[in-house]
């Protein structure tokens, strides 16, 4: 098959659907009823509104618990872009996956297969295109709405205890190994989180705190630069006036000139 096919399974209550598999992708979504679907060995509840990613070759088969109604959207990934491709299948769904989507999620992806449907009914070319078009965004759909994995709960949690260890203790912070001991987990690590929430390293965001409270002083207090430096964590005046010039483009002095 090179293209995409959609259509209704209906299950009565205690049916068995035998284990097997398939050469294409294949989506599933509970319209009504409940259930369980078998992934690889994996039992898993199956129930209205929640859907399943099936990759090719993935043995599967289905129990149902009641009457069920399971919409099938099959396709041959070879009709998507190779951008949708390798960032909406191959990274996402390396493996078939259960998907139970948040908030409107479940509506959304209604609304969208509902147009599918309506595509499938005509022939033309433009039909197909439109159908393709929606294949992209549902399965963007089913990457966005789906809750959050606890690893990447964890990493939510690690990422702002260490931006608020930064805020609330950023005049004695000295290098990036002594935030690592102190919330013991790895340098590295603490980097890769960090990156992946605030778009910087735990160290360019602790400059960024540093530099915001110093222009505070500078434009609000007598206090003198050195005082300032010392205040915010700096080891050596010289470090500071380095600093402050790379990130705010002027001299400590001349910004206090500007600012008075």
């Amino acid at each position: 098959m090179l293209g995409i096919h959609l259509y209704e399974m209906r299950h009565s209550d205690g049916e068995i659907m035998q284990e097997h598999y398939h050469d294409i992708h294949q989506i599933l979504y509970v319209l009504d009823g409940k259930g369980k679907i078998m992934l690889d060995g994996r039992s898993l509840d199956f129930e209205q509104d929640q859907g399943v990613l099936i990759v090719p070759r993935t043995n599967h088969s289905i129990l149902s618990a009641t009457n069920m109604t399971v919409l099938v959207i099959e396709f041959d990934e070879a009709i998507l872009d190779e951008d949708v491709r390798e960032a909406l299948l191959r990274s996402r769904f390396d493996r078939s996956k259960l998907v139970r989507l948040n908030g409107f999620g479940d509506k959304e992806l209604r609304q969208l297969t509902r147009k599918m449907l309506f595509e499938q009914t005509r022939e033309s070319l433009l039909n197909k295109l439109a159908n393709t078009m929606y294949l992209s965004e549902l399965l963007l759909l089913l990457v966005r709405y789906q809750p959050a994995s606890e690893a990447a709960v964890r990493n939510s949690l690690r990422a702002e205890k260490l931006r608020h260890f930064i805020d609330t203790h950023y005049f004695e912070i000295v290098s990036s190994e002594d935030i690592s001991a102190k919330l013991g987990v790895s340098t590295r690590h603490l980097n890769t989180i960090f990156k992946e929430f605030y778009q910087m390293t735990p160290l360019q965001y602790l400059t960024e705190v540093r530099m915001r409270l110093a222009q505070k002083m500078l434009a609000e207090t007598d206090k003198d630069i050195a005082a300032i430096c010392f205040e915010i964590g700096f080891e050596t005046l010289s470090t500071f006036y380095r600093t402050f010039k790379s990130s705010i483009r002027m001299t400590p002095n001349n910004y206090r000139k500007l600012h008075r």
